[in-house]
């Protein structure tokens, strides 16, 4: 759908509130993987990097990134929508705000802990906010516009996506670990299990009416 056609679907009300839950959510358990010390996804380790090499929060670079991403759609050709916006907006200070009160694993049991809570918690709510259907955040932008000029699978693409980007932030300064690969692993497939159970049905539209 473009952007008016996603605003027009309907059921607005439980899909803005769904779209800001899953986008607070998501900017909440992408600190909670930074802060397990053991490696998290491969553009958090990007932020992460360029946040120490900038010097400034990693909610700061998690929203300049976003938007150098989104000038990266431009030869892409792919449209924003209102979830696009606010997945900029939202999830830097999010992850900023969650990093103020979260204290710091102790021990080997409570890095474990954060990871994993952090992945299943980074699926449910990217599932979340991409199941409002208000269009994707920058991120998962760059993967679709590239699948669709390059006719490459969605794996490959991902993958090839993931390892740049990681490797770019490794070499800021970011931390990678067995954590960055466990996320590369099991991220595509939680996500795909979360979404068919958060995703908002529409109906068909009628005439560019709301329902």
């Amino acid at each position: 759908m473009s952007a008016l056609d996603q605003v027009r679907a309907g059921r607005r009300v439980r899909r803005t509130l769904q779209l800001l839950v899953g986008l607070a959510g998501y900017g909440a358990a992408v600190m909670v993987l930074v802060r397990s010390g053991l490696g998290a996804a491969s553009w958090n380790v990007l932020t992460e990097g360029a946040a120490g090499a900038l010097g400034i929060s990693f909610g700061w670079a998690t929203n300049l990134i976003s938007v150098l991403v989104l000038l990266a759609w431009l030869p892409l050709r792919e449209l924003p929508g209102p979830g696009t916006v606010l997945n900029v907006a939202v999830v830097g200070f999010a992850a900023d705000a969650t990093a103020a009160v979260l204290p710091d694993p102790q021990g080997t049991p409570a890095r474990v802990g954060y990871l994993v809570l952090g992945l299943v918690a980074l699926a449910f709510f990217d599932a979340l906010y991409l199941g409002a259907q208000f269009g994707s955040g920058p991120r998962d932008g760059i993967m679709t516009g590239l699948v669709r000029i390059t006719s490459l699978p969605v794996a490959a693409v991902r993958i090839g996506i993931d390892v740049t980007v990681a490797g770019a932030g490794w070499l800021l300064g970011g931390t990678v670990g067995a954590g960055t690969v466990l996320v590369a692993l099991c991220l595509g497939p939680l996500v795909g299990f979360f979404l068919p159970l958060a995703a908002v049905r529409l109906p068909a539209p009628r005439g560019g009416q709301a329902a």
